[in-house]
C-alpha cells in the first residue's frame, strides 16, 4: 500500500524536550527528519494531527518543531495511545483521513499504542521511522518491530515524501525540492 494525499493525515506525537534521548546526535537527527515531514505535510495540504503528552508537567512542543506549526492547534493527552483521547478522536474524524502518517515519540510508547489502536480501528498506519525516537535504541527497536507485525507499515521521511508526490514536475514536487535534498 502507498500514502496517499488525499487519505493521509499527518500525526505528529509528543515531540517535547523532556522525552528526548540523552544523545545529542540522535536528538539532533530525529528533529531534522521531524521538521521535514511536517514542512512537507504543510505543502502537500495533509491535515495535522499534534498532541502533547501531559504538558502542564512535562512541557509543551519542543522549540525546534514550534514554530514549524504555526497555529496548528495542539491536542494536550494523558492518555499514551492518541485515540484514547476524545479530542484527538473528534480532529481525526473531522479530517476525513483514512491513512495514518505517524512521527512523534516515544515509540515503545505512545507512538506504539496509537498506532495498534488505529490499527484495530480499521485504518492504514505507516510510522517514518527516522522521525520516531525512544529513550533508549532497544524500546525504539521493540516498539517498530512490533508496529510492524501488527500491521503498520514502516518507512523513512523520504520514502513518504515522495509516495505523497508521486512524480515530479508538478509544482507541488518544485515547492518540496528543498526538502528533498534534506533540507
Amino acid at each position: 500500500m502507498l500514502l496517499d494525499r488525499e487519505k493521509t493525515a499527518l500525526v505528529v506525537i509528543d515531540i517535547q524536550q523532556v522525552l528526548l534521548p540523552k544523545s545529542e546526535e540522535v536528538t539532533a537527527a530525529y528533529l531534522r527528519a521531524a521538521v521535514r515531514m511536517i514542512r512537507a505535510a504543510k505543502v502537500l495540504g495533509l491535515p495535522l494531527l499534534v498532541t502533547e503528552q501531559n504538558p502542564d508537567r512535562l512541557g509543551g512542543t519542543h522549540p525546534e518543531v514550534l514554530p514549524e506549526l504555526g497555529d496548528t492547534p495542539r491536542i494536550p493527552k494523558i492518555e499514551f495511545g492518541c485515540l484514547a483521547n476524545p479530542a484527538f478522536r473528534a480532529a481525526l474524524a473531522a479530517s476525513g483521513r483514512t491513512q495514518l502518517l505517524i512521527i512523534g515519540m516515544e515509540a515503545h510508547v505512545c507512538v506504539n499504542q496509537t498506532a495498534l489502536e488505529a490499527l484495530e480501528q480499521g485504518f492504514e498506519v505507516f510510522v517514518a521511522e527516522d522521525a520516531v525516537v525512544s529513550s533508549t535504541p532497544e524500546a525504539r527497536a521493540a516498539g517498530l518491530r512490533r508496529m510492524e507485525r501488527a500491521g503498520a507499515a514502516r518507512l523513512t521521511v523520504d520514502m513518504a515524501l515522495f509516495e505523497l508526490l508521486r512524480r515530479a514536475g508538478t509544482p507541488e514536487f518544485k515547492a518540496m525540492l528543498p526538502l528533498l535534498k534534506g533540507g
